[in-house]
């Protein structure tokens, strides 16, 4: 496989904030996946191994690359438990390439295809996440310094850096950040002829999703943020849900967007697009965008040939 370019960063966002509401999956999309992480220690691996847990994936961490073989022959046996799965393989149980390389060409041979994503960062990124978390590197000696461990991690890792199909550099990234990359290599059901349309709902605090092809700022509604009752709870609580959309403004809006997507959406297609991405803001994600994201595509769904998916890039936080 061709080494990819990584991905442009984008300047990270605030801290994460812990929220009061439970957090939900967002719907998994359909089609089998098996996806192999790998990447330099402290690099994000742990975010993106939560987000595949999330949409329904089967998650190993840490699997030794020996046991690839065998999690592929179960993954025969059980096709349905493990048809979408993700698996953590790094530097901690030994150089994952071999192990990869045989495992792709295995799944090659039965019309299958394993994808890898590769995380990284910068070493002055990397020493800071060590510094403010206190671990130890994995190949760090007790004479060895973090920066030289790292070094010496991506020697060891450039065999799977070049064998994989998408390098993200996490140096920039809000963990939000990070989660609506990853979000974007999830496949969508093949079958699927018409326009696949995700919405992505994000706090402008936290920074705006790079890849989306249409940005709306919601914040214009009145933010039930400021109702003590409500603040704990997120816009797909019942209560925020209607704090929101009676607002006028939130009917209009909702109307006025429906509007130009019925117009655009067949024009879309025609011109051979497959993907709509649009995401919409309010100030924290949490509250405004959610409730207007979820009627949103309520009333998208009726159009015809299209598909949606809803994802809340700030609900965890």
């Amino acid at each position: 496989m061709a080494r990819t370019t990584p991905i442009e960063t984008a300047p990270a966002g605030p801290a994460p904030r812990k929220r009061g509401a439970a957090r939900t999956r967002p719907e998994p999309p359909a089609g089998d996946h098996l996806l192999v992480i790998s990447g330099l220690s402290g690099a994000g691996k742990s975010q993106a191994s939560k987000l595949y847990e999330d949409l329904g994936y089967s998650v190993i961490d840490n699997l030794p690359p020996a046991l690839l073989d065998d999690f592929l022959a179960l993954r025969r046996d059980q096709p349905d438990r493990y048809r979408r799965s993700a698996l953590v393989l790094d530097i901690r149980a030994g150089d994952p390439a071999p192990a990869i390389e045989r495992a792709a060409a295995s799944l090659a041979a039965d019309g299958q295809r394993l994808e890898v994503v590769y995380l990284e960062a910068s070493d002055a990124s990397l020493v800071s996440r060590y510094s403010e978390t206190r671990h130890r590197h994995p190949l760090q000696a007790s004479r060895s310094g973090v920066q030289a461990s790292i070094a010496e991690e991506r020697r060891r890792l450039e065999a799977t850096r070049d064998m994989a199909d998408h390098v993200i550099d996490t140096s920039g990234l809000s963990i939000g950040q990070l989660k609506d990359r990853l979000f974007a290599f999830v496949p969508r059901d093949e079958e699927t002829t018409g326009l696949q349309i995700d919405i992505v709902t994000f706090g402008f605090k936290y920074g705006i999703p790079l890849e989306a092809d249409l940005v709306f700022d919601v914040r214009f509604l009145t933010n039930p943020y400021w109702n003590p009752e409500l603040k704990p709870l997120s816009g797909l609580e019942t209560k925020v849900r209607d704090f929101v959309l009676t607002q006028p403004a939130a009917k209009r809006f909702l109307e006025l967007v429906t509007e130009l997507l019925e117009l655009t959406a067949p024009a879309y297609r025609a011109e051979g697009k497959e993907h709509l991405r649009i995401a919409l803001g309010c100030t924290g994600g949490y509250h405004r965008s959610i409730a207007l994201a979820e009627e949103l595509a309520t009333r998208l769904r009726a159009l015809p040939d299209a598909s949606v998916t809803v994802f809340h890039r700030e609900l965890e936080r």
